[in-house]
């Protein structure tokens, strides 16, 4: 007790005498990666959703938090030294705009925590080790959520009752399009709608999987998640256009684009929702133990410039269930 006396007069007879006082170190800033494959206007309402959930939380950037973003602008080569150039400023914590930033931020470091956007499958990805107990370095959101696709194609069905093929693009062999593909199948079987599967692992795949749609009377087409295809969406819908076929796509920014339709997960709730990790992180948890979560808000938006373009109506009991309408 008397030593700890001492320790509280010292400041004060330092200052009764004229002695120097040592300065409190500052408290350490955090300092945060954000990665995206995008161009920083095509991320623009996911960022501005991630800023959102940090000002929630009590962050301020420039003042509690620092957050260096950086954007490969549809260039998948950038991704990987702009990944060498966060991990060098030895940020707290990187967040992921998407699978394939995901898979190369994990190779370059197994000891910053990630915090992915999204993934559709990060257990089939080998992102984590379950949904529970993610096990490594990366926890965050999935979009995994099979049931979509069942929806998407009941959604079609509605807007082209007669609809009896659809074609449906993406990379197979990705494990999430699995899912999504024996979902789609299934319902496909209870609305007697084939199922024509095209494989798209390259950019010189698109053309010739609308060739094949074409060729195989498809009438509609649905777009997976698929780095490829993401990266391209103005080609997709271009095409689309041409072949005058109806589709539903894995991203809202298709629809923004110029395509018809996307139903599926809210990805500014889940970039809103990507600030909370950071939050847990910053506060001591590990994100071995942080469990990865679903999608809790899902979205519905129609381009009705698309559909005047390709010659269809859309019905008004779908046009009313839509939460954003682009005319």
């Amino acid at each position: 007790m008397r030593g700890l006396r001492l320790c509280r007069l010292l400041p004060v007879l330092a200052l009764a005498y004229g002695l120097p006082v040592p300065a409190q170190q500052p408290a350490k800033v955090p300092r945060i990666g954000y990665l995206n494959a995008s161009a920083a206007t095509s991320a623009a309402s996911r960022v501005e959703a991630f800023r959102r959930g940090l000002r929630q939380l009590g962050y301020v950037e420039g003042k509690n938090i620092v957050v260096e973003y950086r954007f490969a602008d549809g260039n998948p080569d950038r991704l990987k030294p702009l990944t060498t150039e966060l991990v060098q400023l030895d940020v707290d914590i990187i967040v992921s705009g998407g699978p394939t930033v995901t898979r190369i931020v994990k190779e370059a470091t197994s000891t910053i925590p990630i915090d992915m956007g999204f993934d559709d499958d990060p257990v089939g990805a080998g992102f984590v080790a379950s949904l529970a107990r993610p096990g490594g370095n990366v926890t965050g959101l999935s979009t995994l959520a099979p049931e979509i696709s069942g929806k998407q194609l009941e959604i079609l069905k509605e807007i082209v009752p007669r609809l009896s093929r659809v074609a449906v693009f993406g990379t197979l062999s990705r494990s999430g399009n699995a899912l999504s593909l024996k979902e789609m199948e299934l319902a496909g079987a209870a609305f007697k709608v084939q199922i024509q599967r095209l494989d798209v692992t390259e950019p010189k795949d698109i053309e010739t999987a609308f060739g094949a749609a074409s060729k195989g009377r498809a009438e509609a087409i649905v777009v997976l998640g698929s780095p490829v295809l993401n990266l391209r969406r103005a080609q997709i819908v271009d095409l689309a256009v041409k072949n005058r076929m109806p589709g539903v796509y894995a991203q809202p920014e298709y629809v923004a684009a110029g395509g018809l339709m996307y139903y599926g997960a809210s990805f500014t709730d889940i970039f809103q929702r990507a600030a909370t990790y950071v939050d847990k992180i910053l506060k001591g948890a590990k994100p071995a133990d942080i469990p990865v979560e679903q999608p809790k808000k899902f979205e519905f938006v129609i381009n009705l410039k698309a559909a005047k373009q390709i010659g269809l109506t859309i019905p008004p009991n779908v046009l009313a269930r839509a939460d954003r309408v682009i005319r």
